[in-house]
């Protein structure tokens, strides 16, 4: 039988969409004050893979992830991204949202996004929170699963994630 033992915490993460790069200034010094300093960033990727977003935020959408500094456990997880939805309100204009936000974390075998769509392949959480693994690590980087959006997929995004993970792993060295 395994011993249950508490998880080791975990890497924040946060993805920001726009059409609005003064909207990701915003964001981001209210996720910094909540969360603590950001230890890594993306400039503003280009977010074309989809048009999801398109009626709701505009078009020429551009993305930015950002990592933060601080660890955190893995029990907070539904409550940051309750905390990023009322965030995603608070910009919104005319009823419509401003920017996506979309928080998760890195660990030493995943990145995990937390969302509030149910689908076959996710794990509900609480207060109407999944977790949805977009990449799982091996042979020395993250690989996309068969449900990964398609961003998350480039080498791009990959290459930033692996570099966030490297930070993490020298992080947790005295947790293990």
């Amino acid at each position: 039988m395994g011993l249950a033992r508490a998880h080791i915490p975990v890497k924040l993460i946060v993805g920001l969409i726009s059409c609005r790069l003064t909207h990701f200034d915003a964001a981001k010094n209210v996720l910094k004050r909540k969360y603590g300093d950001i230890d890594g960033e993306t400039e503003p990727l280009d977010f074309s893979c989809t048009r999801y977003y398109a009626e709701e935020l505009g078009e020429n959408l551009k993305r930015k992830f950002l990592s933060f500094r601080s660890l955190i456990p893995l029990d907070r997880q539904c409550r940051i991204k309750l905390f990023t939805n009322k965030l995603e309100k608070k910009f919104s204009c005319r009823l419509k949202r401003a920017i996506n936000i979309d928080p998760g974390y890195v660990s030493l075998t995943k990145l995990v996004l937390f969302t509030t769509k149910p689908r076959s392949h996710r794990i509900y959480i609480e207060s109407g929170i999944y977790a949805d693994i977009e990449l799982l690590f091996s042979d020395k980087t993250f690989h996309p699963v068969e449900w990964s959006y398609p961003d998350f997929k480039t080498k791009g995004y990959i290459d930033f994630f692996n570099s966030v993970r490297a930070t993490y792993s020298n992080q947790i060295k005295p947790l293990l």
